[in-house]
């Protein structure tokens, strides 16, 4: 049995006996023990040992290797390790787990729940929960909830069926047509694992319903409809919120993660837009509880209160972090509020009981879409303060300037685009997308210096184009199948992969020589269970696989299989507005992107005020270093320090870095061995501070799969 200290008996005896993860790590400042260090989010560490003064002194204190990463498999890591008991709890790029020695790097034990099959999604951290002599490490992968010991890591036998939970199963669809997986850990509330999930981006995703699992047994002890049902507060703002239109209806999940108030007992749950992303003609008004924050008794489920940050989402504007519980001064009195940063780079700032603004919102008049079905509402949200942190909206002086030719091509695609600003609704003929999908800022999420009130986050200022279609099927006898494959294609696969098979580099890679890499019936495989960012195409039929794998393998001349005519088999008229050129990146012929630098950016944000405290370029572009720093786009997010740093990784350059947190000035850099995309994390072990990222590559860096932790000389 492993000794606890004494900081777990005090947390123990406040709670009445039952210990709270995140409630050890707030006791102990030795410990990481919650995704972003605690149950705010706050992504902070009281450690101190590493400072402004010693950063640069930094050294490789330990590496330790998992040993699975995949070139062909483009894998990567984005796990927030966490650290217990001088314990470092970890996941690779296929999603085993596994325990280390944190002072030495050590493993300790490992567990691979694809048992050394295809794994498939990511995992952003792994949940801690103890009592007693009852030690758990939760996680999922997969479409599986699991529980670990955490001193063995064998499967609980008695957590649901035989260490497992099915995250499928009651969402109100049949678990064998759905797919669900959840990408960021979730949160526990006493003996509560509240969960959020991600579902795909298809008309046929399932809804993003919230549960909340016993510890102990994997039971669901409470479900929050995200997407209201009939005579649900919020279900006459989805086209008159019909039986069977609710029913239906997908997204509006929590892939990002969650952030608690454990003296309230209310958790606080960011949420995605509605399916499809890009056209809601079939899904006329609001759309609640799409895009909004929603406030819940953590014990109960039951609803506080709300508020929707985009009004009927055509753009893919997802709620992408946990929100930072945060205290700040306002009017003169210290408040407890919640601050919630979003893709278009606006942070709205709340009461964290009431929901009632810090700052004024405004609601705005924005374009009207030019598509006949479609009503974009009128207006949207935008908080007096604080100011935006990013650029919103491609204009003239936002064209390149790194060549004359990349800027007059730019100037000529422009031309042709609609380009209206923020809120310009996706276009046939293409729109500008600017913030992106990507952001603004995404999963990593900010940082919170409870001492200065300033909030830290990465940005990314990189535009898109989106362009909506119709892309009509009319299935007849004389259709090969490589010709039906080409339609479901895309429907399903283009928003990601691209129309022509190119691919959407770094992050969706091109299918135009998959016949090279892989066989007919592993890339079925891949289809049926997903991999990586891709879902489970569970929605979709056998015949329509089996035509796209027909059309991804170059089968023009296969009419050797019997014809499928309308409605058989899964064949059937699917004409629908589908976004062609999804998260396409908005670049110059060499391949930059169509903007002036910075294309990523690193803000600190003075909650107290509103305002911007500083702003720097994050990364330089290895193959424009000599022109200075660019900015990169960046996947990760900040931590801060009592030392007075702000730590972060993310960009393709492969650099970590320290950042001053009063004035943004760089302290201290190193070069990982591949790109690191996680936040990382701090902790103490044996009276000596370290810093550890996993460093997966990806995202145009090479493949990797260790972790390196930094310490100061020894």
């Amino acid at each position: 049995m492993k000794i606890r200290s004494y900081s777990f008996i005090v947390c123990a005896i406040i709670f009445g006996g039952t210990a709270l993860v995140g409630c050890h790590s707030g006791v102990s400042e030795s410990d990481w023990a919650v995704y972003k260090s605690d149950a705010a989010s706050s992504s902070y560490s009281t450690l101190s040992q590493i400072n402004k003064q010693n950063v640069n002194q930094l050294e490789v204190a330990w590496k330790y290797e998992v040993g699975d990463a995949k070139e062909e498999d483009y894998s990567t890591i984005e796990t927030n390790p966490l650290i217990v008991d001088n314990v470092l709890y970890g996941a690779s790029p296929y999603l085993k787990v596994f325990a280390l020695n944190a002072e030495t790097g050590e493993e300790l034990w490992r567990f691979d729940p694809f048992e050394g099959g295809r794994a498939r999604g990511y995992m952003r951290s792994v949940v801690y929960w103890e009592d007693s002599n009852d030690q758990r490490i939760l996680f999922s992968a997969g479409p599986h909830l699991y529980a670990l010991d955490a001193s063995t890591g064998e499967l609980i036998a008695n957590f649901g069926t035989e260490g497992k939970v099915d995250l499928n199963v009651g969402l109100g669809r049949d678990p064998d047509k759905i797919s669900v997986k959840a990408s960021s850990p979730g949160i526990m509330y006493e003996n509560l694992l509240i969960m959020g999930s991600a579902v795909g981006e298809s008309y046929k995703a399932p809804p993003g319903h919230i549960r909340a699992y016993n510890v102990r047994t994997g039971d669901v002890e409470w479900t929050f409809h995200t997407i209201p049902q009939p005579g649900e507060k919020g279900a006459e703002t989805w086209a008159g919120g019909s039986q069977d239109s609710l029913q239906n209806r997908g997204g509006v999940n929590n892939w990002a993660g969650m952030s608690l108030d454990r003296e309230r007992g209310i958790v606080y749950i960011p949420l995605g837009s509605p399916v499809y992303d890009f056209y809601g003609g079939n899904r006329k008004g609001k759309n609640l509880y799409g895009n909004s924050l929603v406030a819940l008794d953590a014990s109960t489920g039951k609803y506080v209160w709300h508020y929707q940050t985009v009004h009927h989402d055509l753009w893919d504007y997802d709620l992408p972090a946990p929100p930072n519980l945060v205290t700040v001064q306002h009017d003169g009195r210290e408040v407890d509020a919640v601050a919630q940063v979003t893709k278009t780079g606006f942070t709205f700032v709340f009461n964290r009981e009431t929901g009632t603004p810090l700052f004024p919102i405004e609601e705005k008049p924005f374009p009207s879409s030019n598509i006949a079905s479609e009503q974009t509402w009128r207006t949207q949200p935008v908080p007096v303060k604080p100011e935006p942190f990013v650029r919103q909206g491609f204009r003239e002086e936002d064209v390149t300037e790194r060549s004359q030719a990349a800027h007059d091509a730019v100037q000529e695609k422009l031309g042709t685009l609609r380009n209206e600003g923020l809120f310009t609704p996706p276009d046939p003929r293409g729109t500008v997308l600017f913030p992106s999908t990507r952001g603004g800022a995404n999963w990593g999420g900010a940082a919170y210096d409870p001492h200065s009130g300033l909030l830290y986050v990465n940005a990314n200022e990189t535009p898109e184009i989106s362009t909506v279609k119709k892309v009509k099927q009319e299935p007849s006898p004389d259709k090969s199948l490589f010709e039906r494959g080409e339609t479901f294609y895309l429907q399903n696969c283009a928003s990601c992969h691209g129309s022509k098979l190119k691919g959407q580099q770094p992050t969706y890679p091109p299918l135009s020589d998959i016949a090279q890499k892989r066989s007919e019936d592993e890339v079925l495989e891949i289809i049926r269970q997903g991999g990586g960012m891709m879902p489970a195409f569970t929605d979709i039929s056998q015949a329509e696989k089996e035509a796209i794998i027909a059309f991804l393998f170059n089968q023009k001349g296969d009419r050797e299989k019997p014809a499928v005519h309308e409605g058989e088999n899964g064949f059937e008229n699917k004409g629908r507005y589908i976004n062609v050129t999804a998260y396409s990146r908005f670049e110059d012929p060499d391949g930059f992107p169509a903007v002036t630098p910075p294309w990523g950016t690193l803000n600190a944000i003075n909650l107290h005020t509103g305002e911007i405290a500083w702003r720097i370029p994050l990364g330089t572009d290895p193959e424009l270093e000599s022109s200075g720093l660019t900015g990169l786009e960046s996947a990760g997010g900040p931590i801060v320090t009592a030392g007075g740093l702000v730590f972060i990784g993310g960009t393709r350059d492969k650099k970590f870095r320290a950042f001053d947190k009063d004035t943004g000035a760089l302290l201290w850099e190193t070069t990982l061995p591949t790109g690191g995309f996680a936040t990382p994390s701090t902790y103490m072990s044996n009276g000596r501070q370290y810093v550890v990222i996993a460093v997966g590559g990806g995202r145009g860096t090479p493949p990797d799969d260790c972790y390196v932790a930094f310490a100061l000389p020894g």
